[in-house]
């Protein structure tokens, strides 16, 4: 296999990948609270070969005095994008929105290695009995929703209503009175292409990064939500679809190279015989 053919079965393989990731984000365009991916790619390692045989040569040229051979692209890195969506109302009391972009809500997820501190901008929550016969929020997923000191959000049953307001504070109501009973825990991620998706809308930070390097803590009179709603996919379907024609052009282009160098290779093998 030739160089020519080389660089473009190496672009094609990760142009497969683009579309993978495409193809993930329209899959998900009714999927509340997702967030679609990005694709960026870079220049895999070149060679440098010079074409001057003196250094007179170098005079009064303008072109580079060299010929950069790359070995094709790949696909440098995948970016989640915790912009907003548009809000649908609900009217179910357990469903939130988060308003401001990158906010997320902390979930404590058990693993194979012990707890686990996960995120998600999916506010659908639930409330999940325990064996005392205490209540705690969950996801749809059921892991318990983190609250303002790190614990599980655990409210004591015989309660007749239950609501979140704009704060994040959970509401509940006994009787005739009502009190605030949890506060939940919204963070901020500064550095939102750090964050490992690990799937159901999910993200955890990679090990070996430090938690302070990409998680703030959001202080509660700080926190936005919209109650009784839910904030919908964030997928462009217009951008997906036009990212999806550049990317199969781009694969038919390089499909269309390995053919051309093909084609030429068997012409020299005729002329040779």
């Amino acid at each position: 296999m030739n160089r020519s053919m080389s660089q473009a079965a190496v672009t094609m393989g990760q142009l497969q990948s683009k579309m993978d990731v495409i193809g993930h984000n329209l899959s998900n365009v009714n999927t509340h609270g997702y967030k679609s991916k990005t694709s960026s790619f870079s220049s895999l390692l070149y060679q440098q070969m010079d074409n001057l045989s003196h250094y007179e040569g170098e005079a009064n040229r303008l072109t580079h005095d060299g010929v950069r051979l790359g070995t094709g692209a790949k696909l440098g890195i995948t970016n989640v994008d915790l912009s907003q969506g548009s809000l649908q109302n609900t009217g179910r009391a357990l469903d939130v929105a988060l308003l401001e972009n990158n906010h997320l809500f902390g979930l404590q997820v058990h693993t194979e290695n012990g707890m686990d501190i996960q995120y998600t901008r999916s506010g659908n929550f639930y409330l999940n009995q325990m064996d005392d016969g205490s209540m705690i929020l969950t996801n749809s997923d059921g892991y318990p929703v983190m609250g303002i000191d790190g614990n599980e959000v655990r409210i004591e049953n015989d309660f007749s209503d239950i609501s979140i307001d704009k704060n994040g504070r959970v509401v509940v109501t006994r009787g005739e009175g009502q009190s605030v009973e949890a506060q939940l825990n919204v963070v901020e991620a500064v550095r939102p292409r750090t964050l490992e998706s690990v799937g159901n809308n999910r993200f955890r930070l990679p090990d070996g990064v430090a938690a302070n390097e990409v998680i703030t803590d959001v202080v509660p009179q700080d926190i936005q939500l919209q109650s009784e709603t839910l904030e919908a996919s964030n997928v462009n379907i217009s951008n997906q679809m036009t990212d999806m024609l550049m990317a199969q052009r781009a694969y038919q282009f390089n499909a269309k190279s390995i053919s051309t160098s093909d084609q030429m290779m068997g012409l020299v093998n005729q002329l040779r015989s």
